[in-house]
């Protein structure tokens, strides 16, 4: 089976869970758990996390994906949903181990680069939906979002706890995906 066979397999058995179907839970659970003990593993030895660590990651995964299942959007692709959950998750255990690791530039280059894509047209178009946004909402989204600040340096040079930054940037990019449903058509 292909990647993006099972990946679509996921998807079936999870749209089909959402819709109340406790046995294609189950085996979107004992079908992903393999894949997310793979990536957790090969995530911990890039990073130089013990492997002990990537199972306790794993467990924090299927919690987080149990808990958030109903953000997922049924007519997107799983995977990278999975995959930001299992990066978040991974995120927060060297943080919990108080390390900082060092990812060489090479390694992550590829994550980096633009979608060639995103013109220059959808550019100015992102910033165009941006000026819909109240002060200083607008301000932190482009400073975390598009210039690449941590919420450390937003909160510092804005004069706001990093609390308040977090809390200000959640509810902006909700008022951004309203924005973009209303802009596209969707519903929500």
């Amino acid at each position: 089976m292909t990647h993006s066979m099972r990946e679509e397999q996921w998807a079936t058995w999870m749209r089909a869970a959402m819709a109340g179907d406790a046995q294609s839970y189950h085996r979107f659970l004992t079908g992903v758990t393999p894949h997310l003990r793979m990536v957790a593993r090969r995530k911990c030895d890039l990073l130089g996390a013990p492997p002990s660590e990537a199972e306790d990651i794993v467990q924090d995964v299927l919690l987080a994906v149990h808990l958030k299942r109903g953000t997922w959007d049924p007519a997107r692709p799983i995977g990278p949903w999975l995959s930001a959950i299992v990066r978040n998750k991974l995120i927060d255990a060297l943080r919990r181990r108080g390390r900082h690791i060092n990812v060489p530039l090479d390694d992550v280059l590829e994550s980096l680069a633009i979608d060639p894509e995103f013109s220059t047209a959808d550019r100015l178009d992102a910033e165009q939906v941006l000026t819909r946004l109240k002060e200083p909402q607008r301000d932190i989204v482009r400073s975390i979002s598009i210039e690449g600040a941590s919420v450390r340096e937003t909160a510092t040079r804005l004069k706001m706890t990093e609390v308040a930054v977090r809390v200000s940037l959640h509810r902006a990019l909700k008022s951004l995906a309203q924005i973009y449903r209303s802009k596209t058509g969707e519903d929500g």
